[in-house]
């Protein structure tokens, strides 16, 4: 048994499961990695340092050739703005891809973008109380005022 297997450049445990292995890979969510399983035929629950050289090469072709293989609801880029078709990027690529589109959302000024550059959130939360970052906001007890203006007179004086 490997203690270490990489899978789609991601160094995974040999001690998991294959299931919960799989979805370390950054883009690869717990369905994906289920119907990879599912079309291999592959026991979910086998250790990934038990696999093969060949099955493992497998995988990463399944997951790399994907468009017949798996259906389209669990990709995750679905009508790409270049190509229009739907596509499943995996790590650094997903990456790339998402800070690419941020970039454009920004660029374009769409309310999206104009959020995130304000650093503010985007999918509608409230901001009333949460996303307070940066200067510190609070309320002053009435101790509190009095002793900044009995500090602030002493300064006066002197």
């Amino acid at each position: 048994m490997k203690e270490l297997v990489r899978i789609a450049n991601t160094n995974i445990m040999g001690k998991e499961s294959l299931h919960s292995g799989l979805s370390k890979i950054y883009g690869v969510s717990y369905s994906l990695s289920n119907a990879v399983c599912n079309r291999l035929d592959f026991d979910k629950f086998k250790k990934v340092g038990d696999l093969t050289d060949d099955e493992v090469k497998k995988i990463e072709d399944l997951l790399k050739n994907h468009h017949d293989a798996l259906p389209a609801f669990l990709f995750n880029r679905k009508k790409d703005l270049d190509t229009g078709k739907d596509t499943h990027l995996l790590s650094a690529d997903l990456k790339l891809r998402t800070e690419f589109d941020i970039r454009l959302m920004k660029k374009i000024k769409s309310y999206k973008g104009i959020r995130h550059a304000l650093g503010q959130p985007v999918r509608g939360q409230r901001t009333k109380s949460h996303f307070r970052t940066g200067a510190t906001v609070g309320v002053m007890k009435k101790q509190a005022k009095l002793l900044a203006q009995k500090s602030e007179e002493k300064k006066e004086k002197k």
